[in-house]
């Protein structure tokens, strides 16, 4: 289908051109959302006598975008969600989530505005894109954390992520450490050489207690 854009739309082209696209796109987004008109010879018509103020008034969103952009670009915005200890969220953050969370800090976004390709599903921090103006894109930061503390460390760089892989590595690495140093431990048994002094055998008496009745001679009883 033809259409006539009523605003830049992505690679598209910009106000004014005149472009073919599938008949779907026009139908359920272009034309519903007015970004375009049909470009029949009454259409081009209307246009062409209203481009001059079409023109103008595009201009003055684009002015109003990028004023409001240069308050809301870097905004951090934190979410604080339970997850498993690989950093996987039970559930997901959504645009709602970020548009509540940007109202907390003051900016008011239409969620259409926001475009974040599918839900975040990790912790971390997360680029994401407002569009206020189809030429004015800004980034916000959606720091998704399971704890304030965490969040802390995130916004200081720290990438907690890693941090919880490199954990889990570590006591994979000591389990096997211990397993090779003792092959008949069940699974999270400590091994003997890492009990400290003291610590109760099976007989009811201590390692301590039990040695010591070992190397006491023996004696004639009567």
């Amino acid at each position: 289908m033809d259409i006539i854009l009523l605003e830049r739309i992505g690679n598209l082209g910009t106000i004014g051109d005149v472009v073919t696209v599938k008949d779907g796109y026009a139908r359920n987004f272009l034309l519903p959302q007015k970004k375009a008109l049909r470009a029949n010879e009454a259409n081009k018509k209307v246009f062409e006598a209203n481009r001059e103020r079409l023109e103008k008034e595009n201009a003055e969103r684009r002015v109003e975008a990028e004023a409001n952009g240069k308050e809301l670009d870097g905004t951090e915005v934190v979410l604080l969600r339970a997850s498993s200890n690989a950093g996987q969220l039970y559930g997901s953050v959504n645009v709602r989530d970020i548009v509540a969370g940007l109202a907390e800090k003051g900016h008011e976004v239409d969620k259409k505005r926001v475009i974040l390709g599918s839900p975040i599903k990790m912790i971390g921090m997360h680029d994401v894109t407002v569009a206020l103006h189809p030429e004015v894109h800004v980034t916000v930061k959606a720091n998704v954390a399971r704890s304030e503390d965490e969040a802390e460390l995130q916004s200081q760089g720290v990438d907690v992520l890693a941090q919880l892989f490199e954990e889990e590595q570590k006591e994979i690495e000591d389990a096997a450490a211990a397993q090779q140093r003792d092959p008949t431990l069940e699974p999270g048994e400590i091994p003997a050489d890492m009990l400290e002094d003291g610590v109760s055998t099976e007989e009811g008496t201590t390692e301590t207690e039990a040695l010591v009745e070992e190397t006491k001679p023996e004696t004639d009883e009567g």
